[in-house]
């Protein structure tokens, strides 16, 4: 499968020279799904740290037509692009937006649901590093419990965060929408397969990929896709599909791997006790017998 996506993706580059933090997941969905996509897909990145890593004048990272949005408007952005490039007579181009966590999950999730709504053409990719990384590590909706940040300290009486992860694939799937999905760089080739399915459906399309910040996760920077891949084997995070009113199980682990070594070689999670890690692995249990009953597995 490897060797396979290896040698049929592009060898274009579509996004490089940036300026992002050595091993960042990020980065690598953005490049990978622009190989996909292709020399005309046209990206709109809000404030985040895609568009400060990509944007550093005189150096334009993107090789495509590229622009930065608010930090809410990520989707109502790709709607003007997407109605103006049509109503010009362009056809064949893709609409793809580039949001982090907290552009998609707490400040961009309005103009989000806005274009789901419109069903407008487009595809939205959520590169999920689980906090606000660009400017200094704190909380987003997406933040995992446990986890420490800037603004969830650990100390001897409260453990880092306290709040479960907003799940938005199923909230992006609540909508009705054409096409969602969830993703992980460790899972590359899912990914890849992910975003070219997504280019060929009409109307909106989001895509949920978890992405890990080797920075805020304290993990060293050759470990992004160990841990990107350990994530999906112990089932924290799963990969699934929702189309035509149905939700499908990309990946089911024979076997779940140990939490509590995924956990443990994060620095964000060093403060976990024995408590903590049962919270955890009871939501990761209560999560998959809903998965269970309410998915399907081909």
């Amino acid at each position: 499968m490897a060797n396979k996506t290896a040698e049929g993706i592009s060898r274009d580059e579509f996004f490089y020279g940036h300026k992002a933090c050595a091993g960042c997941g990020g980065a690598l969905a953005v490049r990978a799904a622009l190989k996909v996509l292709g020399e005309k897909a046209v990206s709109v990145l809000p404030a985040g740290c895609m568009s400060a890593v990509g944007f550093n004048f005189p150096q334009l990272c993107f090789s495509n037509n590229s622009i930065i949005s608010t930090f809410a408007g990520t989707a109502s952005m790709l709607t003007g692009i997407e109605a103006g490039l049509r109503a010009r007579g362009y056809r064949d181009f893709t609409a793809v937006g580039f949001a982090g966590d907290g552009g998609t999950a707490d400040i961009g999730i309005q103009a989000l649901s806005g274009a789901i709504d419109r069903n407008d053409n487009i595809i939205y990719i959520c590169y999920d590093n689980e906090a606000y990384m660009n400017t200094g590590i704190q909380k987003s909706g997406l933040t995992p419990f446990g986890a420490r940040t800037t603004t969830t300290p650990a100390g001897a009486n409260i453990h880092g965060n306290l709040r479960p992860k907003k799940n938005m694939f199923e909230i992006a799937a609540a909508h009705d929408i054409p096409y969602a999905a969830t993703a992980s760089v460790g899972y590359l080739a899912d990914f890849i397969k992910k975003v070219e399915k997504a280019s060929q459906i009409k109307g909106t399309k989001y895509i949920h990929v978890i992405a890990p910040c080797p920075t805020g996760w304290g993990i060293a920077t050759d470990e992004t896709v160990e841990i990107a891949k350990e994530v999906v084997d112990c089932g924290l995070w799963y990969l699934a599909e929702y189309e035509n009113g149905t939700f499908t199980l990309n990946h089911k682990p024979k076997d779940f791997s140990s939490v509590e070594a995924y956990l443990k070689k994060q620095g964000r999670f060093h403060h976990l006790d024995l408590e903590d890690l049962k919270t955890i692995i009871h939501a990761r249990d209560k999560k998959w017998a809903f998965i269970e009953r309410n998915f399907n597995y081909p």
